[in-house]
């Protein structure tokens, strides 16, 4: 299958991978845009998350490609990358969906599980026959998460009682497990379990009222004395540091669902302003149209390049967490003023979700805070640049 390249991709980087990725991208696209995008602007405002492409998105293999136990060819960071701008650029719920299962639950396991763990749950995460999600961030402790979490876990024989809660949680309402993040209580240490939800005293309501990824069904996590095995332990996961580890590579990739969530809503604001005739003549025929839509082109290009190289450092094994923290900052302001370009080119048409800008505009405002907010990943790379903590 031939992959045509995209309005948003300026500079034709997406020509530079392999013909086995553009393959796999082309595959990818086609399924996009026949089975989800006909749908989203219909489920953004139900709020309601399509199951039935869970199967096909894995049937697509977009799940696991970072792991030998589940990837169909051997992947990049720059690959996995382009994989995320392209779920992003039909819709940034459908790349949450799949960068909580497949880079947060599965990265957890992946990076930090044993290889009994791997082999029992990165097969069913990855085929479908399973959904999973992150249990970190809680009611009272976001960003704050190295040193204010809440949520126990005590250790009792060969068994480990969780109590706690979790907000915010992506895929929480449905899924079939989840890596739950808790202080142990003997040594004040954070650790990662794989609990299933299934256990009793886990509990999960939906968060309600969102004006942003509407589709992904975020959850209030309630943990009641849940007991869990002490093999469903991550045996890699020991501090903190070792939960910032799969952070810093899953912000990598939210930083290039942002490109997507810009490119999505440039290519809608292009085809418009084709279309769109005001005057007798197409508006994209008007100068002022032409600077909202160039505006926009150049901040994704800049974001695009600076993803690239990002991925490109990460697969050399030199990026560095100020490295992602940059990148998901800038790459996540970037597009919050591209999309606004873009809704702005369609005028009070712009607010409207069957012209598929608004929709963009909302959700861009949940990537600008979650994975690391614009304060915190500044201060990150901002004690890089300078030697000095600002961190209250």
């Amino acid at each position: 299958m031939t992959l045509t390249q995209l309005h948003g991709d300026f500079f034709g980087l997406e020509m530079l991978l392999t013909d086995q990725e553009k393959d796999f991208l082309a595959q990818l696209r086609s399924y996009l845009e026949r089975d989800v995008k006909p749908h989203v602007n219909r489920l953004w405002e139900a709020a309601e998350f399509p199951q039935d492409i869970v199967a096909g998105l894995a049937k697509c293999g977009v799940m696991g490609m970072a792991f030998p136990e589940t990837r169909r060819f051997e992947t990049s960071a720059v690959f996995r990358g382009w994989v995320a701008l392209e779920l992003a650029r039909v819709d940034a719920s459908v790349a949450t969906y799949v960068g909580v299962n497949n880079g947060l639950a599965m990265g957890s396991i992946g990076e930090l599980g044993s290889p009994e763990q791997r082999a029992e749950w990165l097969p069913p995460l990855s085929d479908g026959s399973m959904v999973g999600c992150f249990g970190l961030t809680e009611p009272l402790s976001g960003s704050d998460s190295a040193q204010g979490l809440r949520t126990t876990a005590e250790r009792r024989g060969d068994e480990w009682v969780l109590n706690g809660e979790k907000r915010w949680i992506g895929n929480g309402t449905w899924c079939d497990v989840c890596v739950v993040w808790a202080k142990d209580v003997a040594d004040n240490k954070v650790k990662g379990f794989i609990v299933p939800t299934s256990t009793p005293g886990y509990s999960a309501k939906p968060i309600e009222g969102k004006i942003s990824l509407r589709i992904v069904q975020n959850a209030h996590i309630t943990l009641k004395d849940v007991v869990v095995p002490e093999s469903n332990r991550l045996p890699g996961a020991n501090s903190f540091a070792d939960t910032a580890m799969v952070l810093r590579l899953t912000r990598a990739e939210v930083a290039w669902a942002a490109v997507g969530v810009a490119v999505g809503a440039y290519e809608a604001a292009r085809t418009y302003a084709l279309e769109r005739e005001q005057f007798g003549v197409p508006i994209a025929k008007h100068q002022l149209v032409q600077h909202h839509l160039v505006t926009a082109l150049g901040l994704i290009t800049s974001a695009l390049t600076m993803v690239r190289e990002l991925s490109m450092m990460q697969d050399s094994g030199t990026m560095g967490d100020e490295h992602a923290a940059l990148a998901k900052a800038v790459t996540t302001i970037n597009m919050r003023e591209a999309v606004a370009h873009g809704r702005e080119a369609r005028g009070g048409n712009g607010i409207v979700l069957e012209y598929d800008v608004a929709r963009f505009f909302a959700d861009a405002e949940a990537l600008y805070s979650y994975e690391g907010t614009r304060e915190m990943n500044t201060l990150i790379v901002g004690r890089a640049v300078t030697g000095h903590a600002a961190f209250v």
